[in-house]
C-alpha cells in the first residue's frame, strides 16, 4: 500500500471549513449557524475537547460578536453580541450576571459554552442561576465512531503524522473510550513516541500506548 498523507487543507483557525459536523453536534451545528430563531440566550454544553469553542467562535464571526474576556466595559460600551467561553473557568459571577442582563435590555444574542451542565453547579448569585436556566440548552453528545475517525485523522494532520495502514483508525477506536478528550491525549501520545523512535506510525507501535 501506498504511503498517504491526509491533505484536507485545514486553516489554523477556528473557520467554519474546519469543523466536521456528524450525528453527535448536527442539532448544535444546525441550530446555532444554520436555524433562524427569535431567540437571543443560548448555553452550549458537551464534553471535553469535544469543539464547543471552536462551534462558539463560529458563531461569534456569524453574528459578529465580542469574546467576553474580563473585558465588562468594553462590552457594556460597544452593545454588540457576547460569547462566553468555558464559563465556568475562573467564573466571577457578579460580571456574568451583569453582561446577561445588559445583553437582555439591548436585545443582544448571548452564547455561553461549559462542559458542566448549568444544573450541576451551583451559583452563589440565585438570580443568575435563575437567568441562566432559561437559557436555550443546546448538546454535543459523545462521538460516534464516525466523529472518532474524522477527529483522528484532523489530529493526525495537524501533526504531520503519515499514515499507511487505514485499518490504524478502526483499531483505535475499537480499543478506547468513547471520548474526545481520550483521543486527543492518545494521538499525542502517538506523536510523541513517533517522534522518540522516529518510527512511521504501526498497529504495533499504537499497541505499546493502548
Amino acid at each position: 500500500m501506498e504511503q498517504t498523507f491526509f491533505n484536507y487543507n485545514f486553516k489554523p483557525n477556528f473557520q467554519i471549513e474546519n469543523f466536521f459536523v456528524g450525528e453527535s453536534n448536527f442539532h448544535a451545528f444546525n441550530f446555532l449557524i444554520k436555524k433562524n430563531t427569535n431567540n437571543n440566550n443560548f448555553f452550549l454544553n458537551g464534553p471535553s475537547k469535544s469543539g464547543k469553542t471552536h462551534l462558539s467562535i463560529i458563531w461569534k464571526n456569524k453574528f459578529d460578536a465580542i469574546l467576553y474576556e474580563n473585558n465588562i466595559d468594553l462590552i457594556i460600551n460597544k452593545k454588540k453580541n457576547i460569547l462566553i467561553d468555558d464559563l465556568f473557568q475562573n467564573i466571577d459571577e457578579e460580571k456574568i450576571f451583569h453582561i446577561i442582563n445588559h445583553c437582555n435590555l439591548y436585545n443582544l444574542k448571548i452564547l455561553i459554552n461549559s462542559r458542566l451542565p448549568i444544573f450541576d453547579y451551583n451559583f452563589k448569585i440565585i438570580d443568575l442561576s435563575s437567568r441562566l436556566k432559561i437559557f436555550q440548552q443546546i448538546q454535543i453528545d459523545l462521538p460516534n465512531d464516525e466523529m472518532l475517525i474524522n477527529l483522528i485523522m484532523k489530529l493526525f494532520f495537524d501533526k504531520q503524522i503519515i499514515v499507511k495502514n487505514h485499518e490504524i483508525f478502526n483499531y483505535i477506536i475499537r480499543r478506547v473510550d468513547r471520548s474526545y478528550e481520550k483521543i486527543f491525549i492518545l494521538v499525542d501520545k502517538i506523536d510523541k513516541l513517533l517522534f522518540k523512535k522516529n518510527k512511521q506510525l504501526t498497529i504495533p507501535l499504537i499497541k505499546e500506548l493502548i
